[in-house]
C-alpha cells in the first residue's frame, strides 16, 4: 500500500492565486542491490552473493551502453534512456552540444510495471 500525504503547493503560472492543495505519493523506506540480492536469491537456487555480483554487473553495463547512446531495455522491466534540457535557437544551425544546460535518464515502464500501477492502493498519512 503507497501512503499519500497532503502538501500545499502555489500555483506557478499564477503566484498570485490561492495555493492549493495535493495529494504526494511519499516513500517508506528504500531497498537497495544488497536487498534486492538478498531477496532473488531466497527465491531461487542462486547465493546472495552471487546475485549482488550480477546485480552490480548488470548497473555498470546499463550505464556503460547508456554512454553510448543507446536505449537500454530491460524486458518486463522498462527502457532507460539518456534526455537532455537544452536551450532553444531560432535555427536548426544554431543548435550545437554547447546548448545542452543538463542531462537526465528518461524511464519507460514496460506493460508490467505499467499494469501495476493501475492496481496499486493507497492509504493517507498524517506525515
Amino acid at each position: 500500500m503507497v501512503k499519500v500525504k497532503t502538501t500545499e503547493r502555489p500555483n506557478p503560472q499564477d503566484r498570485l492565486a490561492d495555493n492549493k492543495f495535493y495529494a504526494q505519493a511519499i516513500a517508506t523506506g528504500t531497498t537497495d542491490l544488497e536487498r534486492l540480492a538478498y531477496l532473488v536469491s531466497h527465491q531461487s537456487t542462486v547465493r546472495e552473493a552471487d546475485c549482488y555480483a550480477v546485480l552490480i554487473s548488470l548497473m555498470h553495463n546499463v550505464i556503460d551502453e547508456l554512454e553510448q547512446g543507446k536505449i537500454v531495455k530491460l524486458d518486463k522491466l522498462g527502457a532507460f534512456q539518456i534526455g537532455v534540457r537544452s536551450e532553444g535557437v531560432a535555427t536548426p544551425e544554431e543548435v550545437t552540444v554547447n546548448l545542452v544546460k543538463k542531462s537526465h535518464i528518461n524511464f519507460r515502464p514496460d506493460k508490467l510495471l505499467r499494469k501495476m500501477l493501475q492496481n496499486v492502493e493507497f492509504t493517507h498519512s498524517s506525515l
